[in-house]
């Protein structure tokens, strides 16, 4: 049957549908079933398109046309964004018929092209219209996983799953519902799941502290404190006092005034210290019971003195690791290795002690054979991992975890090894978590987390957008997408979509997030209102749309929209190139005939250099050997001078503080270009000797560069060219005006002391300084002055070396000139004032050593002796004193 015999098909059976007022009863699932094949026949034929435009014409003035809806909303469906809305009109109609097993078939049909949320519901209200329960509760299932808003049926779900004595499926679905009620504002409904679930699953400490919160935040305080209050009274029952104390802790946060908490602490305290000596003394002096006592304070206070009692490990700035022996009224002994029977005051105890768990690092270090403590660590990372978090407040990063262990327990190169052990733990182990407020630090938790949970946590503790696309990638990759903790971070991305001024990075990757999870998970129905066209046109600047989005799959995916959805594609390609320098853009260019947009391009960069180094270099590495870049005709002298100024102006700008990081990176770039690829090399040997005389004066003219670097140019030239002249570096060697002339050995010595102060002594002092810290009241901390002292002079000599290296010019032996006085000459004078023989070595203030005759050429007679000639006379006077001398021989001398 061809085209136009189906469209006549169909536009007959409109009519006689329209002639004939077929009616509802009239039809069947059989009916339906003819038309599905017809559209089959429509789609074998590729007109489609043609039934569904004949068909809502059709319903222009024949709005309950069964066949015109019926077909309409079928064709709807396969296009992207699905529209179910003929199919929904035409349930309605059979619905109020009270043709149950259609509108079933209807809502089959809408689900055969993917999970619907309003077909979904309507089957569940057919299957429980025929008390079909089973079917009715698996729908269920079905429907809260694209109805993210839906809490009565989630609940229901979970009460038939109770009844049916899935204890652990029930707790699953009343999770859902309480958070679902949550985010609804619905106070009475939480409260009554919120207590189920402390029947139910009581120890699931970290749910209940992730939902009060929200609960704090969308209902109220005082709720939320009521409700941990619920949880308090299960865990004060089984005495688990830790627990106990750390949800009153919550509490106070929203009510620190109740009479009620502070009775609660001291029975909470009481339980806990049982056994301790000076319980008592201790709950008076804090005074928790008072009032006017601030309990934050009170809690503080208390908790640095029950720390002291017989037996404790406690640590010292200076004494380091020491044992409680006795507390005697105001009176303190403690028997440190290098202070047996030390005595202190209560209050300086406090003031200058760390208390210490036995099982801290820092005790197990002072207290275990180094050999046990080493085996332990470097065998099981996990146990050495959770001692180390759990003794800084159940806190720590990875430096952390390194300065505990190297290089007293692990040596550097143990810890290469064991360091990415212990990254994968951290990462894998259930045990392990990310702090709620900085993703760089770990916690121990009593409870393993989900994985689910665990990422989950990451994306609340990521506080920028670009990390957490990254986080919301990985839990869609590992997790179900049927989980309250997805549509939590789906709602994070959608609020972009849903509220915004203008189209930023952010509302960009947004939708080209969603876009995507739309696309791999049709049921989810998350496919942006929007199109990329449409939301192209409010952006103000795509290239710094493009420069601001911090991930490069997102960076791509952008990048593709262009190209398939703008039509100017190709002028935005060539103001996104010099930031997205992709090779495949430039492919997709030369493809489509745009060959000599590019080549305008490259010379917009060459020309503008400055503002695009990036760029240069790219065109440099990546291109120069292409043939369109090639015609362009830029001689290779420019390229290497216009490298070695963006060289010279990147040392300018780092040696100001001017975006430090992005110089120091395209710094890096050239270097790798012009020494380690010895395209500056390759460039001179092939050259001209007056091309080498401008490249090289210009190379020398960069005093930052590496002496070394400037000397093996120069001998492979020297080779080359043996009779270059090199202008004004023999004046270079004599007047130094620029530089400090020094040896390749003390060059290199002072680059090791450099390295050793800021890899040791200041990581090393920077721990003092928080150690310091952590004492309280700077005012009288000697402990934090003498460490700042010692950072400023730090600080110093790091400012000098650092100054004398970038002044260093590393001295060329092949250079020496014995014609007169300069450096590494060795000199033989004649003192005609007592007629004796002087003999000098002219190095460095490096190098300076008077006892053994070397000199420098910057001190006093130094700088006298410098430049003259065997044979010359020399009067001259230095600190009052006179000097005559007769210059009797001059050698090259041996350093």
């Amino acid at each position: 049957m061809s085209d136009n015999q189906l469209t006549g098909t169909l536009q007959g059976m409109l009519n006689e549908e329209k002639w004939t007022r077929t009616t509802l009863p009239n039809y069947s699932i059989a009916s339906l079933k003819e038309l599905d094949a017809l559209l089959e026949s429509a789609a074998a034929q590729n007109c489609s398109d043609e039934f569904l435009n004949v068909c809502q014409e059709h319903l222009g003035h024949t709005k309950n046309s069964v066949i015109a809806l019926y077909i309409a909303g079928i064709l709807s469906l396969a296009k992207q964004p699905a529209d179910e809305s003929y199919l929904v009109q035409l349930m309605d109609l059979f619905a109020e018929s009270g043709r149950t097993n259609i509108v079933e078939y209807l809502c089959q049909r809408i689900l055969d092209y993917g999970e619907n949320r309003i077909a979904l519901s309507r089957l569940a209200d057919c299957y429980q219209a025929e008390n079909r329960t089973d079917e009715l509760y698996e729908t269920r299932k079905r429907l809260i996983k694209v109805d993210y808003e839906e809490a009565d049926i989630v609940k229901a779900i979970a009460e038939h799953e109770d009844k049916l004595g899935q204890r652990d499926e029930a707790i699953g679905y009343y999770k859902k519902a309480l958070l679902r009620y949550i985010n609804k504002g619905l106070s009475t409904n939480v409260r009554e799941i919120w207590l189920k679930l402390v029947a139910y699953c009581p120890e699931d400490i970290d749910f209940f502290f992730h939902v009060e919160k929200k609960i704090a935040t969308q209902i109220s305080q005082d709720k939320a404190a009521m409700l941990l209050m619920d949880l308090y009274a299960w865990y004060k029952d089984k005495k688990d006092w830790d627990t106990a104390l750390d949800i009153l802790k919550h509490v106070i946060d929203y009510d620190d005034k109740s009479p009620a908490i502070r009775k609660e602490l001291i029975e909470c305290y009481s339980g806990k210290y049982a056994g301790h000596s000076r319980l008592q003394d201790y709950l008076k002096l804090a005074n928790i019971s008072q009032s006017y006592r601030s309990l934050h304070e009170a809690i503080d206070e208390f908790e640095k003195h029950i720390a002291f009692d017989v037996g404790n490990y406690v640590f010292h700035r200076t004494w380091n690791i020491g044992r409680i022996a006795s507390v005697k009224g105001d009176e303190v002994t403690i028997d440190f290795a290098k202070s047996r029977n030390h005595k202190m005051s209560l209050k300086m105890a406090i003031d200058s002690l760390i208390p210490l768990s036995k099982d801290h690092i820092w005790v197990l270090k002072a207290t275990w054979p180094k050999d046990k403590l080493h085996e332990k660590v470097k065998n099981d990372p996990v146990w050495a991992l959770k001692t180390i978090i759990k003794s800084f407040d159940n806190r720590a990063d990875l430096k952390r975890v390194k300065a505990e262990l190297v290089p007293n327990v692990l040596t550097q190169s143990e810890w290469n090894a064991w360091g990415t052990k212990a990254k994968d733990a951290l990462k894998t182990d259930s045990s392990f978590g990310n702090a709620a407020n900085d993703i760089s630090m770990y916690i121990v938790r009593e409870r393993p987390l989900s994985f689910d949970e665990k990422l989950f946590i990451q994306f609340k503790a990521e506080k920028n957008f670009f990390p957490r696309v990254q986080c919301f990638r990985d839990f869609i990759e590992k997790n179900d997408l049927d989980s309250e903790y997805f549509a939590e971070m789906l709602s994070y991305f959608s609020s972009f979509l849903n509220a915004y001024q203008g189209v930023d990075e952010f509302v960009v990757s947004s939708f080209l997030l969603l876009k995507d999870l739309a696309i791999k998970n049709p049921r989810l129905q998350q496919n942006p209102s929007i199109t990329f066209q449409e939301l192209f046109l409010q952006i103000e600047n795509p290239v710094a749309v493009y420069q601001n989005i911090k991930d490069s799959e997102l960076k791509t995916t952008y990048v593709q929209h262009i190209r398939l959805f703008i039509p100017e594609w190709s002028d935005i390609y060539i103001k996104l190139l010099p930031y997205a320098r992709s090779v495949k853009m430039i492919d997709e260019l030369k493809d489509a005939g745009y060959s000599q947009k590019l080549k305008k391009m490259a010379m917009d960069i060459v020309e503008d250099y400055r503002d695009h180094r990036e760029a240069f270099i790219w065109l440099v590495k990546d291109l120069r050997n292409e043939e369109w870049f090639s015609e362009l005709g830029i001689v290779r002298e420019k390229i290497m001078l216009t490298l070695l100024h963006i060289l010279d102006i990147t040392y300018k700008e780092i040696d100001n503080h001017k975006d430090t990081t992005e110089n120091k990176k395209v710094n890096k770039l050239v270097q790798n270009i012009l020494f380690k690829d010895k395209y500056l090399e390759n460039f001179l040997l092939e050259s001209t000797p007056d091309t080498v005389e401008r490249v090289y004066a210009l190379l020398m003219d960069i005093r930052e560069i590496d002496p070394s670097i400037k000397l093996d140019i120069k001998h492979k030239i020297s080779e080359k060219f043996p009779k270059l002249r090199y202008f004004g570096e023999e004046e270079k060697l004599t007047v130094l005006s620029r530089g400090l002339m020094v040896t390749a050995e003390k060059y290199e010595e002072k680059q090791k002391l450099l390295q050793t102060i800021m890899e040791t002594d200041v990581p090393q002092n920077q721990k003092e300084i928080a150690f310091a810290l952590s004492l309280g009241d700077l005012r009288e901390n000697a402990e934090y002055k003498a460490a700042k002292e010692k950072q400023d002079e730090l600080n110093a000599k790091v400012g000098k070396l650092k100054n004398e290296l970038d002044r260093a010019q590393i001295f060329d032996r092949t250079t020496i000139t014995t014609s007169k006085i300069s450096f590494g000459t060795k000199v033989v004078l004649l003192n005609e004032i007592n007629k004796e023989k002087e003999t000098y070595i002219i190095l460095g203030p490096w190098e300076s050593d008077p006892a053994a005759d070397v000199i420098s050429y910057l001190s006093p007679l130094g700088k006298k002796l410098m430049g003259h000639k065997v044979g010359e006379e020399l009067k001259f006077t230095i600190h009052e004193r006179d000097f005559q001398y007769r210059i009797e021989s001059i050698v090259e001398a041996q350093f």
